[in-house]
């Protein structure tokens, strides 16, 4: 019986990882796609909040990745590499408050048009992956990371769109600023939780 019983645990376990992997190479894919798309239009555009947005992508890309590598280690593995998304998650903020505090002073107005079309494809693209990634959001601390990574992406996106209609109507960069200033806060902050837990979790082992 209690054979039977460990080998049908140890059957939906695996079945459980097997699902969780097909939706980290989904999301890897349109990450790594946003990416390269955001980034080429953010330069076009001279959005702060754009090319902002798209590191967010990838390095998202980055945390699938290494989630997809530990999803069959163990559960210090796994914390590890939640640690390393937060670490992945403070640099950004530090390189996105860098370009804030260097365009404050360029005073350069992005395009808003090019803005709000990728903002949105963007968003759309993010509600895909928080969308897939919800069923799975209670499983781990691997795979609550990853969700919290994809939440915070349509915050970002949101911002960017907002930043968008402002800079259109106020034909300013301040906007664009502001929000390349709040993806700094929201990096650090979850990069804070990610590493807290992380850390406690690594410590316990």
């Amino acid at each position: 019986m209690d054979d039977n019983c460990c080998q049908a645990k140890a059957c939906a376990l695996s079945k459980l990882k097997q699902q969780q992997a097909k939706v980290l190479w989904v999301v890897l894919f349109i990450n790594a796609a946003m990416f390269l798309v955001e980034f080429g239009a953010g330069i076009r555009a001279g959005s702060l909040s754009l090319t902002g947005d798209s590191l967010d992508m990838l390095g998202d890309a980055l945390v699938y990745a290494s989630s997809l590598y530990v999803i069959n280690k163990s559960i210090q593995a796994q914390a590890g590499a939640a640690f390393l998304k937060g670490v992945i998650m403070f640099l950004f903020a530090v390189v996105v408050f860098a370009r804030a505090s260097y365009q404050l002073f360029a005073g350069v107005s992005p395009e808003a048009s090019i803005m709000g079309t990728i903002g949105i494809v963007a968003l759309l693209a993010n509600l895909l992956c928080l969308l897939l990634l919800t069923r799975h959001r209670n499983d781990n601390l691997n795979m609550s990371s990853v969700w919290l990574c994809s939440r915070n992406d349509i915050i970002a996106n949101t911002s960017v769109l907002i930043a968008a209609g402002l800079v259109f109507l106020s034909n300013s960069n301040l906007p664009d600023l502001l929000v390349g200033f709040l993806l700094t806060f929201v990096f650090a902050k979850s990069a804070s939780k990610v590493l807290s837990q992380s850390w406690r979790e690594m410590q316990q082992q």
